[in-house]
């Protein structure tokens, strides 16, 4: 068998930090299979879901976690089944609350390296070794986001589903961010640092989610948008009519995109130019 050649541009005697000497990487697919199939198997059984996400500090006596148990009744009530990250905190009043209900609660758990303690309010417990595996159970059947106030874990899943909606990857579908006293300065930074000073983002961005405080207004404005699929079209988006297939991980196929040759450098070449003049 010919040797690999190495990319052109890559140093020879240079490896990346996980290059595996033995090829394990090859064999891990199975483990990275068998988690997806397990995921699809199991969750696709669901009726309409939300996900529920916040901080694993949140105490049973705060405020926040009150407002969440009764988030994960309120959404049982409106048929709704309630996927959490199955920890304590937020993700526990949560899935309590749809446990308390009659459920379907769901915990999508994952391994750590140090111990993360499962609720026990959870109907339907799945354990991921991967937190990408996991992040496509939470996109693929949820048919809304409601985010209470977190720490890391729950800014990454709030911006990895507005930059799916964003770029039109995915449907759209409701994000909510409950408290808006945790989360009015960071929508204020995002109006006023990324789309009015820096123009990293668009202004019609800021339409993506919805703030609130009410527990019972959130969950009759998500089954209104469950009943009229008032999200398919938000507000300055196109409709989503050019790429209608989607994949089996939830994601819409896009174009593949054209790598072009690099721009000439102009200076140069305009040197060159004025060195023929002059001879």
């Amino acid at each position: 068998m010919a040797a690999k050649k190495t990319p052109k541009g890559i140093p020879a005697n240079k490896t990346n930090k996980a290059f595996d000497p033995n090829a394990q990487d090859v064999w891990r697919i199975f483990r990275i299979m068998a988690e997806f199939v397990d995921g699809f198997e199991t969750m696709g059984q669901l009726p309409p879901a939300v996900s529920v996400f916040g901080s694993a500090r949140t105490k049973p006596q705060q405020h926040y976690y009150k407002k969440a148990l009764a988030m994960g009744e309120a959404l049982v009530q409106r048929g709704f089944a309630v996927i959490t990250g199955g920890g304590p905190g937020i993700m526990e009043a949560a899935n309590k609350g749809a446990y308390n209900a009659g459920g379907p609660s769901v915990g999508c758990n994952i391994l750590l390296p140090m111990e993360q303690s499962a609720n026990p309010y959870q109907h339907i417990s799945l354990a991921f070794h991967h937190f990408f595996v996991r992040k496509v159970m939470f996109i693929k059947y949820s048919h809304a986001f409601i985010c209470f106030p977190g720490g890391l874990g729950t800014m990454d899943e709030l911006f990895e589903s507005l930059t799916l909606i964003q770029t039109l990857k995915i449907d759209p579908f409701p994000v909510i961010l409950f408290g808006t006293e945790f989360w009015s300065g960071l929508v204020d930074w995002i109006r006023q640092a990324m789309a009015e000073r820096f123009h990293t983002v668009d202004p019609r961005d800021l339409d993506l989610f919805h703030l609130s405080d009410n527990v019972e207004e959130a969950a009759d404005y998500l089954q209104r948008c469950e009943a009229r699929k008032v999200w398919a079209r938000p507000p300055g988006y196109q409709e989503f009519v050019r790429f209608p297939s989607t994949t089996a991980e939830g994601t819409r196929y896009g174009v593949n995109p054209i790598v072009s040759s690099p721009p000439t450098p102009t200076r140069n070449l305009n040197r060159r130019h004025r060195r023929e003049r002059t001879t």
